[in-house]
């Protein structure tokens, strides 16, 4: 039977979303309807807003969520009814070229549910968020997706497992492969940025260097745990990393805003065989004029993080554990809690840099 909630729409490219009622049908088979207790304001987000992901409005905006199983569809024996889970917007297949050789975090035919969600005033399809939908009431998901979480991690904290922090941390321990001792910048530190730096923490590095032109950014770096930070506003900020490691550079260099200015500073600012990791989602009319001399000397690599690399049934309950041990700041990186109707002024807060994330909690029952 067909439910009634709330939920955060974006109908159209650029203009301000609307909390509209919104119809969700039961799970079919092999999904599960999730009530939604939180949910991130991600950048991802905020682009799909404003029509630079795609053009399939309207959409059920957020991909950050944690939550509670109410109902499952027919087969689904994983998570079971009551169970507390993280969602996440990549659920491997296990049947794709990628997961048949052991590489499911490269999934390629990663679930997702049937389109279960509709606008009440006028029935229009919503088009979920990463395949996922979070800024509401309650959504269905591919079982796999939703990924049982201890209880004792707090929903405010938990849902930013599911994009932001796995993204960054994965970005530290997998792509990358930060070893224990090395030296690492990070161009960009916001939510994205301030999660490398936790995981470059975690992974024991030597140094870890905070790169912004915001201050507050900066600060929210050390905080986070950089050793040291550079305002690339003020210095250039490949010569100041330089500086900072006895003329070197860093082994690895991590990009987490998007842009070619950025990604070649954290190219030309690595260590001879650096390993350079673009985390931030370019616009799609960018560009990079590339020196080629230049990079073959250095050596090294330049890779792409995808959600980290991650692989969330091992990661989601792994960083949960971080959180409830101390290794990880989930409570630093929530800056506000707000309610489905602020949505939009969270968007606008997070366009003026004020905030890591803005969190979304909903009253229970």
């Amino acid at each position: 039977m067909a439910i009634t909630g709330y939920g955060v729409v974006s109908r159209r490219a650029g203009e301000p979303t609307q909390l509209e009622e919104i119809v969700i049908e039961p799970p079919g088979p092999g999904e599960v309807l999730v009530r939604i207790q939180a949910s991130g304001v991600c950048h991802t987000d905020l682009h799909y807003k404003l029509g630079k992901i795609d053009d399939k409005f309207p959409y059920l905006l957020g991909h950050e969520g944690a939550g509670i199983v109410e109902t499952v569809g027919e087969g689904v024996t994983a998570p079971a009814v009551g169970d507390y889970v993280v969602l996440a917007w990549r659920a491997p297949c296990g049947q794709c070229r990628f997961c048949t050789i052991g590489q499911p975090h490269l999934c390629s035919a990663s679930l997702n549910a049937e389109p279960r969600m509709f606008t009440k005033k006028d029935g229009v399809t919503l088009s979920p968020a990463i395949g996922i939908g979070t800024f509401c009431t309650h959504t269905v998901v591919a079982a796999k997706q939703a990924v049982p979480i201890p209880t004792a991690c707090p929903p405010e904290q938990a849902c930013l497992i599911g994009c932001g922090v796995i993204t960054g941390v994965g970005a530290c321990l997998y792509t990358a492969g930060v070893r224990k001792g090395s030296s690492v910048a990070v161009f960009g530190c916001g939510g994205i940025g301030s999660s490398v730096i936790m995981g470059a923490k975690l992974a024991r590095a030597g140094k870890i260097i905070g790169v912004d032109i915001a201050e507050n950014k900066l600060t929210w770096a050390k905080e986070f745990g950089a050793t040291d930070v550079v305002n690339a506003a003020q210095v250039d900020p490949v010569e100041a990393i330089k500086k900072l490691t006895d003329g070197n550079g860093v082994d690895y260099a991590f990009e987490a805003v998007g842009t070619p200015q950025t990604l070649l500073q954290a190219l030309w600012s690595r260590d001879l065989a650096g390993i350079c990791t673009l985390i931030g989602v370019p616009d799609p009319t960018m560009t990079m004029e590339l020196p080629m001399l230049q990079f073959f000397g250095l050596g090294g690599a330049l890779r792409v993080s995808w959600y980290g690399d991650c692989l969330p049934s091992r990661d989601f309950p792994l960083l949960s554990n971080w959180y409830l041990s101390g290794e990880l700041d989930l409570d630093r990186m929530v800056t506000r809690v707000i309610k489905l109707e602020d949505t939009e002024g969270a968007f606008e807060a997070m366009e003026r840099g004020e905030t890591l994330r803005s969190v979304i909690r909903l009253p229970e029952g």
